[in-house]
Protein backbone atom coordinates (compact mmCIF):
# COMPACT_ATOMS: atom_id res chain seq x y z
CA UNK A 1 0.00 0.00 0.00
CA UNK A 2 1.24 3.49 -0.89
CA UNK A 3 0.88 6.12 1.82
CA UNK A 4 0.60 9.82 0.94
CA UNK A 5 0.65 12.73 3.41
CA UNK A 6 -0.58 16.25 2.61
CA UNK A 7 0.92 19.02 4.76
CA UNK A 8 0.12 22.70 5.26
CA UNK A 9 0.53 25.01 8.24
CA UNK A 10 -2.49 24.39 10.48
CA UNK A 11 -4.03 21.34 8.78
CA UNK A 12 -7.44 23.00 8.51
CA UNK A 13 -7.55 24.56 5.01
CA UNK A 14 -5.32 23.28 2.22
CA UNK A 15 -4.10 19.87 3.37
CA UNK A 16 -7.57 18.61 4.39
CA UNK A 17 -8.82 19.57 0.92
CA UNK A 18 -5.87 17.80 -0.71
CA UNK A 19 -6.49 14.74 1.46
CA UNK A 20 -10.18 14.60 0.55
CA UNK A 21 -9.57 15.22 -3.15
CA UNK A 22 -6.88 12.56 -3.49
CA UNK A 23 -8.91 10.05 -1.45
CA UNK A 24 -11.77 10.50 -3.91
CA UNK A 25 -9.48 9.64 -6.83
CA UNK A 26 -7.65 6.56 -5.57
CA UNK A 27 -8.49 3.03 -4.49
CA UNK A 28 -8.53 3.00 -0.67
CA UNK A 29 -7.29 -0.61 -0.75
CA UNK A 30 -4.03 0.43 -2.40
CA UNK A 31 -3.50 4.07 -1.39
CA UNK A 32 -3.81 5.61 2.09
CA UNK A 33 -4.05 9.41 2.28
CA UNK A 34 -3.73 11.56 5.39
CA UNK A 35 -2.91 15.18 6.23
CA UNK A 36 -1.05 17.12 8.89
CA UNK A 37 0.16 20.61 9.75
CA UNK A 38 3.60 21.88 10.61
CA UNK A 39 2.03 24.02 13.33
CA UNK A 40 0.12 22.78 16.37
CA UNK A 41 -2.49 25.54 16.28
CA UNK A 42 -5.58 23.45 15.54
CA UNK A 43 -4.84 19.91 16.79
CA UNK A 44 -8.06 17.92 17.04
CA UNK A 45 -10.18 20.49 15.19
CA UNK A 46 -12.27 19.91 12.08
CA UNK A 47 -11.17 21.59 8.86
CA UNK A 48 -12.09 25.26 8.44
CA UNK A 49 -15.80 25.55 7.63
CA UNK A 50 -14.94 27.17 4.29
CA UNK A 51 -12.88 24.11 3.32
CA UNK A 52 -15.73 21.84 4.39
CA UNK A 53 -18.16 23.92 2.32
CA UNK A 54 -16.06 24.05 -0.86
CA UNK A 55 -15.39 20.31 -0.63
CA UNK A 56 -19.14 19.69 -0.26
CA UNK A 57 -19.79 21.83 -3.33
CA UNK A 58 -17.72 19.29 -5.28
CA UNK A 59 -19.32 16.28 -3.61
CA UNK A 60 -16.68 15.56 -0.97
CA UNK A 61 -17.21 15.20 2.77
CA UNK A 62 -14.15 16.18 4.83
CA UNK A 63 -16.03 16.93 8.09
CA UNK A 64 -14.66 13.86 9.87
CA UNK A 65 -11.03 14.85 9.44
CA UNK A 66 -9.18 16.18 12.48
CA UNK A 67 -6.09 18.37 12.48
CA UNK A 68 -2.82 16.90 13.68
CA UNK A 69 0.78 18.03 13.76
CA UNK A 70 3.44 16.64 11.44
CA UNK A 71 5.91 14.51 13.42
CA UNK A 72 9.25 12.89 12.58
CA UNK A 73 7.54 9.47 12.66
CA UNK A 74 5.64 10.54 9.52
CA UNK A 75 8.84 10.01 7.52
CA UNK A 76 8.64 6.32 8.42
CA UNK A 77 4.89 6.02 7.89
CA UNK A 78 4.53 7.74 4.50
CA UNK A 79 6.03 7.15 1.07
CA UNK A 80 5.32 10.63 -0.30
CA UNK A 81 4.89 13.87 1.65
CA UNK A 82 3.38 16.80 -0.25
CA UNK A 83 3.92 20.29 1.13
CA UNK A 84 1.44 22.97 0.10
CA UNK A 85 4.04 25.77 0.02
CA UNK A 86 7.75 26.49 0.33
CA UNK A 87 7.58 27.54 3.98
CA UNK A 88 6.04 24.22 5.02
CA UNK A 89 8.35 22.36 2.63
CA UNK A 90 11.38 23.73 4.48
CA UNK A 91 9.76 23.18 7.89
CA UNK A 92 9.28 19.51 6.99
CA UNK A 93 12.82 19.19 5.63
CA UNK A 94 14.20 20.67 8.85
CA UNK A 95 12.90 17.56 10.63
CA UNK A 96 14.35 15.10 8.11
CA UNK A 97 16.85 12.68 9.62
CA UNK A 98 18.57 11.70 6.39
CA UNK A 99 18.51 11.87 2.58
CA UNK A 100 15.82 9.18 2.37
CA UNK A 101 13.48 11.38 4.44
CA UNK A 102 14.30 14.40 2.28
CA UNK A 103 13.54 12.52 -0.95
CA UNK A 104 9.97 11.90 0.20
CA UNK A 105 9.12 15.62 0.44
CA UNK A 106 7.76 17.45 -2.59
CA UNK A 107 5.82 20.61 -3.36
CA UNK A 108 2.38 19.52 -4.53
CA UNK A 109 2.11 22.01 -7.39
CA UNK A 110 5.32 20.64 -8.92
CA UNK A 111 3.08 17.79 -10.06
CA UNK A 112 1.44 20.15 -12.57
CA UNK A 113 4.19 22.78 -12.89
CA UNK A 114 7.44 20.78 -12.58
CA UNK A 115 10.44 22.61 -11.10
CA UNK A 116 8.55 25.92 -10.74
CA UNK A 117 8.23 25.47 -6.96
CA UNK A 118 4.87 27.22 -6.85
CA UNK A 119 2.92 27.46 -3.60
CA UNK A 120 -0.75 26.79 -2.96
CA UNK A 121 -1.81 30.11 -1.40
CA UNK A 122 -3.16 29.96 2.14
CA UNK A 123 -6.83 30.99 1.87
CA UNK A 124 -7.34 31.32 5.65
CA UNK A 125 -7.42 35.12 5.83
CA UNK A 126 -9.35 35.57 2.59
CA UNK A 127 -12.85 35.01 1.37
CA UNK A 128 -14.64 32.06 -0.16
CA UNK A 129 -13.13 32.61 -3.62
CA UNK A 130 -9.68 31.82 -2.21
CA UNK A 131 -10.94 28.42 -1.05
CA UNK A 132 -12.47 27.75 -4.47
CA UNK A 133 -9.20 28.69 -6.19
CA UNK A 134 -7.22 26.43 -3.84
CA UNK A 135 -9.65 23.57 -4.46
CA UNK A 136 -9.18 23.89 -8.24
CA UNK A 137 -5.36 23.90 -7.94
CA UNK A 138 -5.41 20.86 -5.68
CA UNK A 139 -7.93 19.07 -7.91
CA UNK A 140 -5.56 19.42 -10.85
CA UNK A 141 -2.50 18.32 -8.88
CA UNK A 142 -4.33 15.38 -7.27
CA UNK A 143 -5.50 14.14 -10.68
CA UNK A 144 -1.85 13.86 -11.73
CA UNK A 145 -0.89 12.21 -8.43
CA UNK A 146 -3.76 9.71 -8.64
CA UNK A 147 -2.74 8.81 -12.17
CA UNK A 148 0.84 8.14 -11.00
CA UNK A 149 -0.37 6.01 -8.12
CA UNK A 150 -2.71 3.83 -10.19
Amino acid sequence: MKKVLMVCLGNICRSPLAEGILQSKVNADTVFVDSAGTGAYHIGNQPDQRSIDVAATYGLNIKNQRARKFVVQDFEEFDIIYAMDESNYYNILSLARNKDDEKKVQLILNEIHPTKNLSVPDPYHGGNQGFINVYKMLEEACAVIANKLS
